[in-house]
């Protein structure tokens, strides 16, 4: 079994004993399904269950997997508005486990993957479910930075900008074969980038319907799950990010977002893209949102450039998801929805 799917546990045991206050051995692992880029685990103790999430073993992109920071924010908001696991400890010796990692309460809720939630009870809900997803996303959004002590969480300057040079970089640096779509795209982008408009806020980076775990009645988020891409930047990132996934097609795969694409969202109780917007915009007090397609464009460009780093984790025998080698096929249709968006502007 490769380090990506099992745990030293007779090396990790000991040192959560010695970390962790009141974990006590044996301890059983057992990988979550799902996720292509830092190994999640549940751990399962004489004294409770918990949560550890490391980093893959084997040389990484600069500023990936960065555990370190997930773990920063997830203490920086364990009193705040926004719900999410406790944690516990960090351990920042990679001679532990081969990698850094931490460890965080086991939250036990609901998962979903599909954006038409047929999991619902019935439309009502359905409808709820949107709302509560739009409701966390504005509390994020509103974090006092500096009160939680993440004022330096970020860079400044425009946010986009710095997005588009670090994915760009890191596109070209997993590219395996040339994509056209993907290539115009990052040339299209630059020129209808808007002005920087000053906002700024703590973003999640992959606020998407399978990072949030419900409560079992469904009635409620308990906890935003994978703050690996999070930092300081511009709210309507996130925004947009979520309202893409509503633009791609259906898929029962766990390896794939799964959107609304051909589906009648209204007769599922599921609002608009227009009405979510709006929705988000009266809970932020905001007049609305110009240039929305250049936003959601840019997620479309981002997703894919991300997805990329998954197949070349993948091809070089390191992926967290061994689907993840599929994800290389995904690279082509995000950028063609991507340059579909620009033509709205």
């Amino acid at each position: 079994m490769s380090q990506v799917d099992a745990l030293d546990l007779d090396t990790l045991t000991p040192y959560l004993e010695a970390n962790v206050p009141g974990l006590k051995g044996p301890l059983q692992a057992e990988k979550f399904a799902g996720g292509q880029s830092n190994p999640t685990f549940k751990l399962t103790s004489a004294t409770g269950t918990y949560v550890l999430r490391r980093q893959p073993p084997g040389k990484l992109l600069k500023s990936a997997h960065a555990v370190d920071r997930e773990f920063r924010v997830l203490h920086a908001l364990a009193n705040s508005d926004v719900p999410v696991a406790r944690v516990f400890h960090l351990c920042e010796d990679p001679g532990i486990l081969g990698s850094l990692f931490y460890v965080m309460e086991y939250c036990d809720g609901n998962v979903y993957w599909g954006a038409a939630l047929p999991e619902a009870r019935d439309n009502a809900q359905r409808g709820r479910m949107y709302q509560e997803m739009n409701r966390v996303l504005a509390a994020l959004h509103s974090v006092d930075i500096t009160a939680v002590g993440l004022a330096d969480y970020g860079k400044p300057g425009n946010y986009f900008s710095r997005q588009y040079d670090r994915w760009q970089t890191q596109y070209q640096a997993s590219e395996l074969e040339p994509i056209d779509a993907m290539n115009k795209l990052i040339a299209a982008l630059p020129g209808l980038m808007p002005e920087d408009d000053g906002r700024v806020s703590l973003v999640h980076g992959d606020y998407r319907l399978d990072n949030l775990m419900w409560s079992k009645d469904n009635e409620r988020i308990i906890a935003v799950l994978d703050w690996e891409l999070s930092t300081l930047g511009h709210p309507f990132a996130d925004l947009a990010y979520q309202c893409m996934q509503l633009r791609l097609p259906t898929s029962q795969s766990r390896t794939a977002m799964s959107g609304l694409l051909g589906l009648d969202a209204a007769s599922l109780g599921i609002p608009t893209e227009k009405e979510y917007v709006a929705a988000y915009c009266e809970r932020m007090n905001l007049p609305g949102i110009t240039n929305w397609p250049f936003y959601v464009a840019f997620s479309f460009f981002r997703l894919a450039a991300i997805v990329q780093g998954v197949a070349k984790r993948a091809s070089q025998g390191n992926a967290s998801n061994k689907q993840a080698a599929a994800a290389g096929r995904m690279v082509e249709p995000l950028a063609s929805l991507g340059l579909a968006c620009l033509e709205e502007l």
